[in-house]
């Protein structure tokens, strides 16, 4: 890995994309709410998500006679 001091660049590719994702979460906590516990929750929040997704991927995934070829066309 990498131990080379992050870039400007780099920290705000990366705040381009958590902030928005943190915003979401936190609109949907509790009034009152701790920035730790909005990231806590973010945190289950988003591997429900990555699971969503996988599941989503499956079911979209061929299956018996209706494997394709890896030029694209039916077996």
């Amino acid at each position: 890995m990498n131990k080379a001091p992050l870039t400007p660049e780099e920290v705000q590719e990366a705040a381009n994309q958590f902030f928005p994702l943190f915003d979401i979460v936190l609109r949907n906590m509790p009034e009152g709410s701790k920035t730790e516990d909005t990231l806590k929750v973010m945190e289950t929040v988003c591997g429900l998500a990555h699971k969503m997704r996988a599941e989503r991927e499956e079911e979209s995934l061929p299956f018996g006679f209706n494997k394709k070829k890896d030029d694209g066309t039916a077996d």
